[in-house]
């Protein structure tokens, strides 16, 4: 492919610069390298390291005048110097000097219109082949006219002297809005790459009026689009994965006035537990080319062993798109007539599917609950509520009430519907209760998205104020009253208030939000 000179950005490297080269030869570097091995589909896995997942802690927003006063600073958006930045930058173009180095230019936004281009800069060829899986491929004519937006460099490599620099750790993520550079720095896990394209778009489009969503999305053969809002393990990817609706994309999405349309080329699934019988189109897209991080191999067969949680729960597969069998390859859509909030709650207490009004949905999507389960982190010995602002907290640059006011606008033109969905437990919390099967999940997300439910009859849930249905199709009615599920009644009301009062806490912090949609939520009274 065209070489490409990276010494307009400071780095001078006496090794070879490789650019957009195929996912066959940067598996072969990779593999020389010695960063992973190949299971016996063909993945390439690797092991991230120390840092098995993202550092928040780490993450940092150049504060300039020209981006200042549009920034919600806070734990999420924490300020650093152009100094420092500028200090960390050049540490690590020296870094590179002696390095092969890998390019990938690709683009974000399946939506010309919104489209921005992106140079990525890694010294790990397995790093590479993950971002160019993940973010949208160029055509050979404009790869040839390619000039990018922003430009990323990732050197997992390169301590950052941190105590020097007033910085949190070794690792440092940094991002420049004003002068469009990134630095990733200290961290191989390649989901820092995707999220901060991810932060990048979270701030620019919404100043072009165009919402931006931490969702999965698809599409059926009626044209009615279905989003899927979601924090980790709740099960965007896998509900969105459906074999009878094109996937329009797993995990990002833009909402402008006529579109909704696919951020990313590729896919980030989370696979702990991934098996061939629930997930087929997953479990099929983890074959040569994908990049699998932190798995462990059956040695005598070389298959992945999905249920081995030994490095992290937080195992991650990343495919292109198209290893999903039923997609829409332009990867844009019409506007949502249906929007799913999913939560895998672990206190059990929440209904499986619940209708929202206007401002419940409001509510509920700057809210953005989910629940860590008991075990999964040390410490946690029972369910412990997890809120993150419009189900993308980490990689939302702008104020939550400029995100939710578009949300408001956006669901009220497109007249859509709006399901708060509990894909977690019933009949008690974690460890009583069980996990509500995913066909019955499937099923009621299926109900809703054809109009089964529009003319059911409805009951409000006393403590979360929520349109419970009566009745779904092939759905045991005992199912969709969750404390009907619980042999203790007093525990379940016990449960129940519990989390009312942690939705309740979470949202003093939006004192700003209108009074009808703070009613709207999960009370006590």
């Amino acid at each position: 492919m065209d070489k490409v000179d990276l010494k307009k950005y400071g780095i001078e490297t006496h090794g070879t610069v490789h650019r957009n080269i195929p996912a066959g030869s940067l598996v072969e570097k990779a593999l020389l390298n010695g960063e992973g091995r190949l299971s016996r589909a063909g993945a390439l896995c690797i092991n991230t390291g120390e840092h098995t997942g993202r550092s928040p802690n780490d993450k940092f927003i150049v504060d300039t005048p020209a981006v200042h006063d549009k920034i919600a600073w806070g734990k999420v958006n924490k300020p650093v110097s152009k100094e420092v930045f500028d200090i960390v930058y050049n540490e690590v173009c020296k870094h590179f000097t002696d390095k092969d180095l890998y390019v990938f230019d690709g683009f974000a936004g399946a939506n010309p219109e919104y489209s921005y281009a992106f140079r990525i800069v890694n010294e790990k060829p397995s790093q590479n082949l993950f971002i160019s899986n993940l973010l949208i491929k160029p055509t050979h004519r404009e790869l040839q006219h390619f000039t990018e937006d922003f430009l990323i460099l990732v050197a997992p490599e390169y301590k950052v002297d941190y105590k020097t620099l007033g910085l949190n750790s070794e690792v440092a993520i940094l991002i420049d809005f004003e002068r469009h550079l990134v630095v990733i720095a200290g961290t191989g896990y390649c989901g820092e790459i995707k999220k901060c394209v991810f932060t990048i778009m979270n701030y620019m489009l919404p100043q072009r009026n165009v919402f931006t969503m931490h969702c999965s999305a698809n599409v059926g053969e009626d044209g009615k689009t279905a989003l899927f809002f979601g924090l980790s393990g709740t099960g965007k990817t896998t509900l969105s994965a459906d074999p009878n609706r094109k996937l329009i994309g797993d995990d990002e999405h833009g909402w402008s006035r006529t579109t909704v349309f696919n951020f990313e080329g590729g896919c980030y699934a989370k696979c702990i537990g991934l098996s061939k019988e629930t997930e087929p189109e997953i479990w099929d897209a983890v074959r040569f080319g994908a990049v699998a991080e932190n798995v462990q191999l059956f040695e005598d067969s070389r298959v992945i062993d999905f249920n081995d949680d030994s490095i992290t729960e937080n195992t991650r597969v990343g495919y292109p798109v198209n290893f999903i069998a039923n997609i829409d390859p332009k990867g844009v859509a019409p506007i949502p007539k249906t929007i799913f909030f999913l939560a895998a709650d672990a206190f059990g207490v929440l209904p499986p599917i619940s209708r929202l009004s206007s401002d419940a949905a409001i509510y509920h999507f700057v809210s953005g609950y989910t629940s860590k389960l008991a075990g999964t982190e040390a410490g946690i010995t029972e369910p412990e509520a997890t809120f993150s602002t419009c189900f993308g907290e980490p990689f939302l640059p702008l104020d939550p009430l400029l995100y939710a006011n578009m949300f408001e606008r956006r669901v009220g033109k497109a007249n859509a519907n709006v399901f708060l969905v509990n894909t977690g437990w019933v009949g008690g919390s974690y460890g009583v209760g069980k996990r509500i099967p995913l066909k019955y999940t499937r099923r009621m997300i299926n109900a809703a998205i054809n109009g089964e439910l529009d003319y059911v009859a409805y009951e409000t849930d006393p403590y979360f104020n929520l349109d419970i249905p009566k009745f779904c199709p092939d759905i045991p009615s005992e199912l969709l009253d969750p404390k009907a599920t619980w042999t203790h009644k007093d525990q379940y009301d016990e449960t129940a208030k519990k989390l009312v009062k942690m939705f309740e806490e979470n949202f003093k912090q939006y004192e700003n939000f209108p009074e009808r949609v703070k009613k709207a939520g999960p009370h006590l009274d």
